[in-house]
């Protein structure tokens, strides 16, 4: 017989599919909020699109494609070329409602070669070769779930063009299934990754010549990237050998006291979570996992909670308010406001890993408590 929390977790499962069947996308009504956001790279409108390199790491069998049978222990590797369009809107990711994507209009892949371990590196230190400042750093993204490799491809390189980040970017995509039901299969998968995560942040802070390595985590990722952090302190690299930037979790999918034991390991690293009251996706998982708090939607405002945050040194963004769309679960990404943050935190870390606390809490232009000390 199932529990109450599974009964409860099917019905929100099958409300949430109800509520994603009827809708064509989650990004169109932030279009009013773009129009004050700069465009691009240099705030201007370009008038050509302009190419993002992505580099990949994957534990799928085929990058190429959403769903999968089941992952794999080998780690496969690729030097990816994202299209962006012209007149792209922070914010969105551009694609076609029906046919072909048009690259006048839309994201698309360019072009993508397959690597193997030792190219992926060498390919890696020719990018950031003769590059000063922040330039040398390198953004890793990991997805969370219900992913596609294409999707997770795509919002790199939205998140690149959106906060001005001129550095190197590089996904590791898990084998999720990229279904709404496959909820619990996910997280094995994404369990299963963990090693190979590692080594990448492992991999990535050893390329001759790299600056900061900073890690951008969503959903179950943040989990995944989380553990693979936890692992490299254990292994005695807590900060990787000085070159650990930002960690930034958006809408963090780990159970609160879980994160605790991960932030042990990691004292005095540089970790962010922008959270969401109205995440309806976490408050999914919550439930799933016996209703046990996930971090991305704790009540950023209980004074408890604020205080055991703040002695771990954890800075939180409430981005609550800027929330659209009825999931609300990619409101980082989503929100031009919210990216430009992410922007000024990797700019920030590259510039001076000691920056002051005022440099940043006045900086966002978004409703956050300003309250804890920023690392």
């Amino acid at each position: 017989m199932m529990s109450a929390a599974r009964v409860r977790a099917s019905v929100l499962i099958l409300c949430l599919s109800a509520l994603l069947a009827g809708c064509t996308t989650q990004l169109d009504s932030l279009s009013g909020a773009t129009e004050s956001v700069g465009r691009m790279w240099n705030g201007s409108k370009p008038s050509q699109s302009r190419i993002v390199p992505i580099f990949s790491a994957s534990t799928r069998k085929n990058d190429m494609i959403a769903k999968v049978g089941s992952g794999e222990a080998e780690t496969h590797f690729s030097l990816n070329m994202v299209s962006v369009p012209p007149a792209h809107q922070a914010g969105l990711i551009e694609r076609a409602s029906f046919g072909k994507d048009d690259p006048k209009k839309h994201f698309v892949l360019a072009s993508r070669s397959e690597l193997d371990e030792d190219e992926f590196k060498n390919a890696l230190a020719a990018h950031i070769s003769g590059r000063v400042g922040r330039n040398r750093d390198v953004l890793l993204f990991v997805h969370g779930f219900n992913t596609s490799a294409e999707e997770a491809r795509n919002r790199l390189a939205q998140i690149m063009t959106d906060s001005q980040f001129g550095g190197v970017g590089v996904m590791f995509t898990w084998p999720s299934e990229g279904e709404l039901l496959a909820y619990e299969s996910d997280k094995e998968r994404a369990t299963a990754s963990r090693d190979a995560v590692e080594q990448t942040i492992a991999d990535l802070a050893a390329i001759p010549g790299v600056g900061r390595v900073h890690i951008l985590a969503h959903s179950m990722g943040t989990w995944l990237a989380m553990e693979a952090l936890r692992q490299r302190a254990i292994a005695g690299h807590a900060n990787l050998d000085g070159h650990l930037g930002d960690v930034m979790l958006a809408a963090p999918d780990i159970d609160l006291d879980v994160f605790k034991q991960q932030m042990a390991r990691l004292k005095g690293a540089r970790v962010a979570v922008f959270a969401s009251a109205n995440d309806k996706a976490l408050s999914l998982s919550s439930t799933i996992a016996g209703n046990r708090p996930r971090l991305g939607i704790v009540d950023v405002h209980n004074g408890a909670i604020r205080s055991e945050l703040d002695n771990l040194g954890v800075k939180i963004y409430d981005i609550t308010q800027n929330g659209s769309g009825l999931i609300q679960h990619d409101t980082f990404a989503e929100a031009p406001a919210v990216v430009s943050i992410i922007g000024e935190r990797l700019g920030a870390a590259s510039d001076n890993m000691a920056v002051t606390q005022a440099t940043l809490d006045y900086a966002p232009p978004i409703p956050v408590d300003t309250s804890s000390p920023n690392r």
